[in-house]
């Protein structure tokens, strides 16, 4: 755990840090085993607590913690044999999605996911996790590499949106994305996404149309930004907490109105306290959905696809509404 602490972590993360010290200075020995495992059921059931009162905002803000967990964070925890591939033949290589071949659970996967940075120099680099068309040009070519092998395609999904800069439009941002989503559409494997951290937009959509999608905890889903959304209702973005409130883009209420099927619980205090953990649950989660949906062919995949996305919603027929 880093040092960056949100205020309604103050009282947990001291805690969880004293835990990890114990285990550290324990060694394994069992020495300290009983005041570890107090101070640990302590410290988790604070957190729980606190957590549990949490408003969307400071959801919003534990989606975005500095330290939580990327994509590679993840893939490196949960895959073996990983071969990263690059560019979108096409234009150029895009830092802000990565793609890869690799094993999860012993099964063969195409992994994309969005990818922030740590450091300045990382966030320049991977342009804070918001890509430019040609990173979802590259994301459509590994989709279509996956069919063309028989491979499932497993989606990690963490930005604020695709990046609307004008080179960005100039190049076909739109087109990009759209395209993304026909290909999804269409897929004769397996799909299966994670929202990791933040979902923002069609950026996070081009990678989340899939079989099933699941949240972690403390993430977030939305059509776009409570910032955004702020600045374009009010003409403030300082009052993006209460558009936080007012879109429904919590982990919970997403996954209350069908958006998602699965929340992913995370470790005590959120994802950024324990990599391990957090891409333990993940990977079990991966490894779970990918053997229910081998037992369906490719139509059936596509078609149940489809059908999830058609169902999402509600409407009024308009006819019957006169009739009223």
């Amino acid at each position: 755990m880093a040092g960056f602490e949100w205020p309604f972590e103050a009282e947990v993360l001291p805690l969880l840090r004293r835990v990890r010290e114990l285990q550290e200075l324990d060694g394994g020995s069992g020495t300290h085993a009983r005041a570890i495992a107090e101070l640990e059921a302590h410290a988790h059931a604070l957190a729980r607590d606190i957590y549990a009162q949490l408003s969307p905002w400071d959801r919003v803000r534990l989606s975005r913690h500095p330290d939580r967990p990327y994509t590679l964070d993840i893939l490196s925890r949960i895959a073996t044999d990983i071969l990263e591939l690059s560019g979108d033949r096409r234009y150029a290589e895009d830092a802000a999605i990565v793609g890869a071949l690799a094993r999860i659970g012993g099964r063969s996967c195409v992994v994309i996911g969005h990818q922030k940075g740590r450091t300045a120099k990382e966030n320049i680099r991977r342009n804070f996790g918001m890509p430019h068309p040609e990173g979802y040009r590259k994301a459509e070519r590994l989709y279509k590499l996956a069919e063309r092998f028989r491979l499932p395609v497993v989606t990690l999904i963490d930005t604020q949106g695709a990046y609307p800069g004008i080179g960005a439009e100039e190049r076909g941002q739109s087109q990009a994305i759209g395209s993304c989503l026909a290909t999804l559409f269409s897929l004769q494997v397996p799909v299966v996404s994670v929202v990791i951290g933040e979902g923002g937009s069609g950026g996070a959509l081009a990678l989340g149309v899939a079989n099933h999608v699941a949240m972690l905890e403390f993430s977030i889903y939305s059509v776009i930004t409570p910032e955004g959304c702020a600045s374009i209702l009010w003409k403030d973005g300082a009052k993006a907490p209460i558009a936080a409130e007012r879109l429904k883009i919590t982990a919970r209420e997403v996954h209350a109105l069908g958006v998602v099927d699965t929340l992913i619980v995370e470790p005590a205090g959120g994802a950024h306290t324990d990599f391990d953990g957090t891409a333990q649950a993940i990977g079990t989660y991966l490894e779970s959905a990918l053997s229910e949906l081998s037992a369906l062919s490719g139509p059936e995949l596509a078609a149940h696809r489809y059908k999830r996305f058609r169902s999402m919603g509600a409407f009024v027929d308009a006819s019957i509404v006169a009739t009223l």
